[in-house]
């Protein structure tokens, strides 16, 4: 039984996570989205919508939506995000200031007033959903450049989620960075991304939430500053035939094996 907070939970893996935590047995679920509350939602949900974090007024606002129900949370999920496609004939200013204010500014302001008020419990867990596009180690030719803001926004929150881990250890808070996997969500889609799900294997939501759930139940306060991609570098599809199972593997991180070798774990640390 937990108390979990959801924050960026209008849509893709964000309504998943809620939809899945909101199932498991006594777990009481906070989420924040921008506009009105899903008519699905249950009793054991509650919503805190109008919540932007785009702005400075997101933490106050937040703590005053869920201090009202709650005394502590156990595990708060940030997985707000924003990714405007660029190159590097057509950069875009304006894209690159609201994904560094959304992936990078955000969280340490929601972090800073979510814990000054006394919300994240003493062995609490806070997850920073990031991509593997944040390593700069697994960025290779292969895979090319572009697409600055987001690449940078990513590697500018690992960098917050460590510095977080440090400020966060004497409180006994555990802060982790993870790659939740390709998925089939409106923002891939909206990149024009939606032509690599098939070749790439993009699960949906449901699935990533599920497996970033599971590495959740084991993350803790030794794991507390890492980088971690809890589906690994590939993902197992098993294949039946008229005889057996079979594993057939299809990459998740394009570029892993070309940077970090093969045989590599699951889940897996990522390089910075």
């Amino acid at each position: 039984m937990s108390n979990v907070l959801v924050i960026g939970a209008s849509r893709g893996l964000g309504a998943s996570l809620v939809k899945a935590y909101a199932t498991g047995s006594g777990n009481q679920v906070f989420a924040t989205i921008r506009s009105t509350v899903p008519s699905e939602s249950t009793s054991n949900v509650t919503y805190c919508s109008g919540i932007d974090v785009s702005t400075e007024s997101a933490g106050p606002d937040l703590v005053s939506c869920v201090s009202k129900s709650v005394s502590t949370f156990d595990v708060v999920i940030i997985t707000a995000g924003y990714f405007g496609a660029e190159s590097f004939d057509e950069p875009s200013w304006e894209k690159e200031v609201k994904m560094y204010t959304i992936s990078s500014i955000a969280p340490i302001f929601l972090v800073h007033h979510l814990v000054k008020a006394g919300l994240v419990k003493k062995g609490g867990k806070i997850i920073l959903v990031t991509s593997e596009s944040g390593s700069i180690t697994l960025r290779h030719e292969s895979e090319g450049g572009g697409n600055y803001g987001h690449h940078a926004s990513k590697s500018a929150l690992n960098m917050v989620g460590k510095l977080l881990s440090l400020d966060l250890k004497e409180k006994d808070i555990a802060v982790g960075m993870v790659h939740p996997g390709f998925m089939r969500t409106e923002m891939t889609k909206n990149v024009g991304f939606d032509q690599f799900w098939d070749s790439g294997h993009a699960v949906v939501p449901d699935e990533a939430a599920k497996s970033l759930i599971e590495f959740i139940d084991q993350f803790n306060i030794n794991m507390s500053g890492q980088y971690w991609a809890p589906r690994g570098p590939k993902q197992v599809i098993l294949i039946w035939t008229i005889t057996l199972f079979t594993n057939t593997w299809f990459r998740d991180i394009g570029t892993a094996e070309a940077v970090l070798g093969k045989d590599l774990s699951t889940p897996l640390k990522l390089p910075w």
